[in-house]
């Protein structure tokens, strides 16, 4: 079993671990902090031992490298590109803010989201839309932004979770049928079953910029945004 430590410190760049398995140009590792990818936020830019990792494979973890993969039972050093996983870090953390200001004052879920390095995309089942009301959510949520506020991330049981009516804030979609869901939760702001990184205050993320909005069909609606500074 892999140790995910990603999750439990997103702020970890580099770690030692040891090979478990090998298969050609992929290796199981007994800990990683290389992010495999789901949920709308991309896969990290890893490297073991510098060698860089293209592919987490989902159902068996195996990191599927560019180029020849170390021996079983060797020690090997697991990195990951810093300014790609920060930047990232801060878009997810916007994105809870930005979802919870339309789920409370407009009563929209996600309806589909892509994390991104230069710009975010996210978009949501709201009737009416305007760049107005847009600009409105925004200010609310950079208003939140610059608060300084600690985020808790920690486990609940899965049925317990569900007892709270917010926790999913995705259309259409579940947390992973598992009897332990790990809890995203801003104080006061927001509270999601969710399992990626994120920084450990508000006042890390910057400001939301409005990129570019677009009607994707009757009630679904698109915004890109980016980060300041």
């Amino acid at each position: 079993m892999t140790e995910k430590l990603y999750l439990k410190d997103s702020y970890l760049k580099e770690i030692e671990a040891t090979v478990l398995e090998k298969d050609g140009n992929k290796v199981i590792l007994d800990r990683t902090i290389v992010y495999p990818g789901g949920g709308g936020q991309p896969m990290d830019k890893g490297f073991i031992n510098g060698v860089p990792v293209v592919k987490v494979e989902r159902e068996k973890p195996f990191h599927v490298l560019e180029g020849e993969a170390p021996e079983i039972g060797e020690k090997v050093k697991v990195t990951i590109d810093w300014d790609f996983r920060y930047r990232i870090m801060r878009m997810h953390t916007a994105a809870h803010v930005l979802a919870s200001v339309f789920y409370k004052e407009y009563n929209a879920k996600i309806t589909g989201n892509q994390l991104g390095y230069e710009k975010t995309r996210f978009d949501f089942n709201v009737p009416e839309f305007n760049r107005e009301l847009l600009e409105e959510a925004v200010k609310k949520a950079n208003d939140i932004l610059s608060k300084d506020i600690e985020l808790k991330i920690y486990e609940m049981p899965r049925e317990e979770a569900f007892k709270i009516p917010e926790i999913v804030k995705l259309a259409g979609a579940l947390p992973p049928n598992i009897p332990i869901l790990r809890i995203v939760e801003i104080p006061g702001i927001d509270i999601q079953a969710d399992g990626g990184t994120h920084v450990k205050n508000l006042r890390e993320v910057g400001t939301i910029k409005i990129l570019k909005m677009e009607n994707k069909g009757k009630n679904n609606r698109r915004i890109y945004y980016g980060l300041e500074p």
